[in-house]
């Protein structure tokens, strides 16, 4: 899988798996016409082409052999301090549980860090059971809640910000084969690399052994530490920085 920027080529596919993430998730609260509705305010095409013109918001796209999978919606609010308020992270229902969801809030939250972003928040509504889980067990705490309408409803929307413990509970395991290498790549454990993140595998899905380190930028497993527990991806070059990146500068 690669984490990308999105671009104008990407919107019909950005619907696509908008409307199946959003019908397979509030089904149960929301009917269908209204999930429709909504879709058409938030998707169309001109209003995508906003936000990728907008230095302030962040689109990035998770694309495998299957096309674009999953995406992220964020923007950059508020100057003193800055918030990364992610609005949308979308997996489509075919490819949720691999760990899609995990390696795309990590980049979506690096990403927002690189905007300028000093605290991340994310927003969803409050009758999605996974979708507050998800926050809660990636080291996010509920903030408060606030009113939002969506078509004609008014519903309750929870707001989660990040905290410094970065303690991941949620299932972000997919199994990698990549020049005839097979491992469990946890994308929940994420180290900061000068090209993209590296994330930690293991041998077997329960981790009780531990393969390496993945390349993110290249999707390789082709990398080596050195001293001082510098890690280099000898495919593509992408480095652990000296200090190893957890979420408490956010």
């Amino acid at each position: 899988m690669q984490i990308r920027d999105a671009t104008a080529d990407d919107f019909e596919a950005l619907r696509a798996v908008a409307a199946a993430s959003l019908h397979d998730s509030y089904h149960h609260m929301l009917d269908p016409k209204t999930i429709d509705v909504a879709l058409e305010e938030w998707y169309a095409a001109d209003l995508l082409a906003e936000q990728l013109a907008d230095d302030e918001a962040v689109l990035l796209v998770a694309e495998d052999d299957a096309g674009i999978v999953a995406f992220s919606q964020s923007e950059i609010v508020g100057k003193t301090p800055s918030d990364g308020r992610i609005l949308w992270l979308h997996v489509h229902p075919d490819h949720r549980g691999h760990g899609y969801g995990s390696r795309l809030l990590t980049e979506t939250k690096e990403a927002l860090v690189e905007h300028g972003a000093q605290q991340i928040s994310g927003a969803v509504l409050d009758g999605n059971r996974r979708g507050n889980e998800f926050y809660a067990a990636h080291a996010f705490e509920r903030a408060g809640d606030r009113t939002v309408t969506v078509a004609d409803e008014t519903l309750t929307e929870n707001i989660f910000v990040a905290t410094e413990e970065e303690h991941v509970e949620w299932e972000a395991l997919d199994e990698v084969t990549v020049d005839d290498e097979t491992a469990y790549v946890n994308y929940a454990e994420a180290h900061r690399g000068t090209e993209g993140q590296f994330y930690e595998a293991y041998v077997d899905p329960e981790r009780e052994r531990r393969y390496g380190l993945y390349c993110g930028a290249c999707n390789s497993f082709d990398t080596a530490m050195g001293t001082m527990e510098e890690v280099v991806c000898n495919s593509c070059g992408n480095r652990r920085k000296a200090t190893r990146w957890d979420a408490a500068y956010l």
